[in-house]
């Protein structure tokens, strides 16, 4: 669990306004629940996510197909607490693997409050946004609020036809949205606007999780995550999905003085052919070491004390295809 942040002590005497504020949000009914991201590949879920959190929660990549669970991301204001799921992005399965991802988001929409369909805005709908949009035609009862992502990359014009196609996109499936909303999470534009959107959108009912928690992800497997993300960088096309991460152990180093502690974690960087250990590796070992300092980096600032980190590569032969494998790995 990420540690948890304290708000400031309010002050006895505050400005009458300030008072007013809070009178206003005593008589409002405090709103909990559950919203899901959902959308192809690389259509800016995860960025998002840690957008309205506030902090980093999943893990990100211009690698289409990064998010392989779901991930939860807890958003705190006075009247709500707005809970975001975080879900692999649907796609036309080529491995058990990917069956058991679109297993994963399909089961999560059938189970939140509200549904939240990122369009890149720079990109035009294709068959996959159609595919998705079809199957979300399906779900009567939950409320679907298009999130027009990366507007950052188009011009106002680009904007203005992609939430036009979107709209149009509604009502040829035979109904509406509940909001169209475009965002820049990058550049921070309209997120705000986005959860205020959301947020009456959600049931009426009092905190889900303690106030301070921004995710419910155990640290272990944010640590694997972590890990994951930095042995994705710059790897070539065939090898991002043949990537998992187990974190075998995380235990104190024991006798260190006190006020200096040291984490010892050892993890295991799996791939499903011989031929990609050298890649993962590289040259004397010099890839291999630069994702384990990217990752340790992350995982200081995530845990907040310092980190001995020991990564192996092993093989596991075609693990997205073998269900003893996959459940091996987590899946």
């Amino acid at each position: 669990m990420v540690p948890m942040s304290s708000r400031p002590t309010q002050q006895s005497a505050r400005p009458a306004s300030a008072a007013d504020d809070d009178a206003l949000l005593g008589a409002r009914p405090h709103r909990s629940g559950f919203a899901c991201f959902v959308g192809r590949p690389n259509a800016g879920k995860s960025t998002l996510t840690n957008a309205l959190v506030g902090t980093k929660v999943a893990i990100t990549s211009d690698r289409p197909q990064t998010t392989r669970h779901t991930v939860r991301g807890i958003v705190h204001r006075p009247d709500a607490q707005l809970i975001l799921v975080d879900t692999p992005g649907l796609h036309k399965p080529r491995t058990l693997l990917g069956e058991r991802l679109n297993d994963v988001v399909r089961s999560t929409w059938a189970e939140v409050d509200v549904i939240g369909f990122c369009l890149p805005a720079d990109q035009k709908l294709g068959p996959g946004d159609k595919f998705i949009a079809k199957e979300l035609a399906g779900i009567k009862r939950t409320p679907k609020v298009a999130v027009v992502t990366k507007t950052d990359l188009v011009d106002s014009k680009q904007l203005a036809e992609q939430l036009i196609a979107i709209s149009q996109l509604g009502a040829e499936l035979g109904f509406e949205w509940a909001e169209i909303v475009p965002v820049s999470a990058v550049g921070n534009t309209q997120v705000e606007l986005l959860a205020d959107l959301l947020v009456p959108l959600l049931p009426e009912g009092p905190l889900l999780y303690p106030e301070g928690d921004l995710t419910d992800e155990p640290e272990q497997i944010m640590v694997a995550e972590l890990i994951r993300e930095a042995a994705l960088e710059g790897v070539r096309d065939e090898l991002p999905h043949s990537l998992a991460v187990v974190v075998e152990e995380m235990l104190p180093r024991e006798g260190r003085p006190e006020g200096r502690p040291l984490l010892d974690i050892h993890a295991n960087v799996y791939i499903e052919r011989q031929s990609q250990k050298a890649i993962v590796i590289g040259s004397k070992g010099a890839r291999l070491k630069h994702v384990g300092t990217v990752a340790r980096q992350q995982i200081e600032a995530l845990l907040g004390t310092p980190v001995f980190l020991d990564l192996h590569v092993k093989v596991a032969k075609d693990w997205q295809r073998d269900p003893k494998q996959l459940r091996k790995l987590g899946f």
